[in-house]
């Protein structure tokens, strides 16, 4: 049982899906690299990601942001992510909800009509940019890590059908497949036929794909799936995004459009600068815009411009009770 536990934190959300930073009574998360800090958290203090993600005060989706110390001397923030399995590599959501904590924080001064920074994730560091008209802060962007296409036309049979799929990476590498291939209808189909469909998906897809980061091997593995509405051109499109173990994205997923965004680069070869718009089953938008080519290692990418809002919704100060039988958390579903 964990005890003299007491943690504060600040609440927000990006298109309904939540953002719970610490802010204070989190240890030092050690660590030369963030990706070693990111080992350290798993192995050392893991008790603190279920006190704070599940219930009774989190729950099956919820999501959170530990700020470490960075590591490159570029970053204004370094920041670790966590959810109901573990530990994210990139998450595009929380990105934006922090690029408007770290000003109205003041842990980045305010520049009118626009903020820069680098913020470090364990995916590379990311630049924030930060609108900004009579000190008003506005939408926020953020600019990713080499994003690219690593697998198209893939097939596996889940459940008596052959589904195709791509896979691609935006600081994560996701499973993306429209829901006619198994039969669903984003926005009719029940939520929970969405989540079983993507959840054996992610499953399945290692079998006949095996994943590898030309840059680090932390970062080779399937985080999830992202089922769409099969709109893969310039079009808006609707997709929800079922994460770690069997999470389900609120938002249109950041770190998704950019991946979704470096598969229609190489699909259908969109155009740089060319704004396209990803909406979630909330009916939340995000924009993605492919910026740049480049390459990680020896692989043909793109940095992928996303941007979005988020909002607050309190703060809170949780503690655990040395007597609670239930206080080091809980899952249900």
């Amino acid at each position: 049982m964990a005890e003299g536990i007491r943690i504060t934190t600040r609440e927000m959300h990006t298109g309904g899906e939540p953002v719970r930073i610490v802010e204070t009574g989190y240890p030092e998360v050690r660590g030369k690299t963030i990706l070693d800090k990111r080992r350290y958290a798993k192995a050392e203090l893991d008790h603190l990601r279920r006190i704070l993600m599940y219930e009774p005060r989190g729950h099956y989706d919820m999501y959170g942001v530990i700020p470490v110390e960075p590591d490159d001397p570029d970053a204004a923030m370094a920041v670790l992510f966590m959810h109901n399995e573990g530990y994210s590599t990139m998450c595009g959501h929380a990105t934006i909800a922090l690029g408007r904590y770290a000003l109205d924080q003041g842990i980045v001064p305010a520049v009118e009509p626009e903020t820069r920074f680098v913020l470090q994730c364990p995916c590379g560091p990311v630049t924030v940019s930060v609108g900004v008209e009579d000190g008003r802060i506005g939408e926020v962007r953020f600019e990713s890590v080499g994003a690219f296409a690593f697998a198209m036309d893939e097939s596996v049979a889940i459940g008596g059908r052959s589904v195709r799929f791509d896979i691609a990476y935006g600081g994560a590498f996701y499973a993306i497949v429209d829901a006619a291939q198994f039969g669903l209808e984003l926005g009719v189909s029940p939520i929970s036929d969405l989540v079983e469909a993507a959840t054996a998906l992610t499953a399945a897809a290692p079998q006949v794909t095996s994943l590898s980061h030309p840059g680090d091997r932390d970062l080779g593995f399937l985080y999830g799936t992202i089922i769409t509405d099969g709109h893969d051109d310039g079009r808006p499109s609707t997709n929800v995004c079922v994460f770690a173990d069997a999470q389900v994205d609120r938002s249109p997923t950041g770190s998704g459009v950019t991946a979704r965004m470096a598969l229609r680069r190489a699909r259908t070869d969109v155009a740089i600068g060319q704004r396209c718009e990803f909406v979630s089953l909330t009916g939340s938008a995000m924009t993605g815009a492919v910026v740049a080519e480049t390459s990680v290692g020896d692989t043909p990418a793109v940095t992928v411009e996303v941007s979005g809002r988020s909002h607050y919704t309190g703060s809170a100060e949780f503690v655990v009770e040395p007597d609670d039988p239930l206080g080091d958390g809980f899952l249900l579903r």
